[in-house]
Order: C-alpha cells, then structure tokens, then sequence
C-alpha cells in the first residue's frame, strides 16, 4: 500500500482538486473505509436579541387604540406595538387617564413568546394603577398607586418613556407624575440617555408646583 501511495504523489501535487477524491480511492483500494466529514456543527444559533419578525411585531391584542410600549431587551428600551381599549364619546380627561392605565396594564402583561425568545422583558408589577388630577394638580398631571421614587430605575423609566409620547401626556417627551400622597409632582423626561440605560439612574425631573 505505501508503494501505490508515494507513486500517486507527484501528480497529485500538480493537481490539488483531485487530491481527496484520488486519496480516497487508494486507501478503499487498501482494505481501508472512507469516512464522511462530520457536518453536525451544533444547533442553528439563535434569534439575534431585539430582533423581531414582521409578523411578530403586530399589537398583542388586535382590539382597540394601536400605541406603543417600552419594554426591556438588551439592558435598553425598545419600543414595541400594542392597543389599548377606549369606549367611543369618552371625554378627553378621562380618556387620558383610560389610555394611561391601558398602557399600564401592557406594561405589567409578560411578554408574547416572539419577544420572549427575541430577549424582551418589562419590570413593571401588575396591580399598578393610575387616576387622573387632584384639586390643585396641573392639567395634565398623572398620578400613580405607587409613589414614582419607588419604582425602580426600569419600571419608571419604562413608564416615563411610554407615557411621554403618548395621549396620556402632552407628547413633548415628558410626563407630570405623582403618587397616592402628598409627595410633590415632578414632571419626567424620556431622554436619549434613558432609553438606551434605563437601569443607571431614574429619568431626570423637576419639581412641579400646585396651585
């Protein structure tokens, strides 16, 4: 056998495409079985992260007001699609506030499957509810069961982000929030660095005064 191989050497040099086919027949013709070349390299790797589908991207509920909420993927904010139910001829106040605890509520629900192998997550509990204003509050001011400053960094500015550019607030990328309380309604602001790291500090604000 290594005489039929060292005699095959030089003009297999000269042509390196045949080398293998040519290689595997001497070694058949020595008594010696071919083997295939493993092609098992694993499972396909995964869904890139935040990375939706278009058909995965469609509101979870096909009922109601098309918004958006802000979810959690990759330690950043990412909007997705949702709706909220509004009865026809409600008031604008109370339509505000309606919105608002919608967009609540889709906050809290877990994500669809798609978003959850896509790597979407939300910190906001369920139970979390919102009203309207006080006596003395401004126009447009939300008040929320738990008291902003308790939320944690995610959950609020999941909240701030969500409600700022939406008909709950005045949609100039802020939002007037309060708690159950007589803590001071500070007005919130969804800025660039909040979305992209809602974790390192709560949205920035400022003290806003009653009348």
């Amino acid at each position: 056998m290594t005489s039929r191989i060292a005699s095959a050497r030089p003009w297999l040099a000269a042509r390196p495409w045949l080398a293998a086919g040519v290689l595997a027949a001497v070694l058949t013709g020595c008594g010696i079985r071919a083997t295939q070349v493993p092609t098992d390299f694993g499972p396909a790797p995964s869904r890139v992260p935040c990375t939706l589908a278009g058909t995965d991207i469609a509101p979870q509920s096909s009922q109601g007001i098309p918004v958006q909420v802000f979810l959690l993927c990759s330690r950043q904010l990412v909007a997705v699609g949702r709706a909220v139910s509004v009865p026809d001829g409600t008031p604008d106040a109370q339509r505000r506030v309606l919105v608002a605890q919608g967009l609540l509520d889709q906050l809290s629900e877990r994500p669809s499957a798609a978003e959850d192998q896509a790597g979407y997550d939300t910190d906001v509990q369920s139970g979390l509810r919102v009203s309207g204003q006080r006596p003395g509050d401004p126009e447009d001011a939300l008040r929320l069961s738990t008291a902003p400053e308790q939320l944690s960094e995610y959950a609020l500015a999941q909240i701030v982000c969500t409600f700022a550019d939406s008909a709950a607030a005045e949609g100039n990328g802020s939002v007037v929030l309060g708690g159950p309380g007589t803590e001071p309604l500070r007005r919130y602001k969804c800025t660039t660095e909040v979305r992209s790291e809602p974790g390192a500090e709560k949205p920035p604000s400022s003290e806003v005064g009653t009348s």
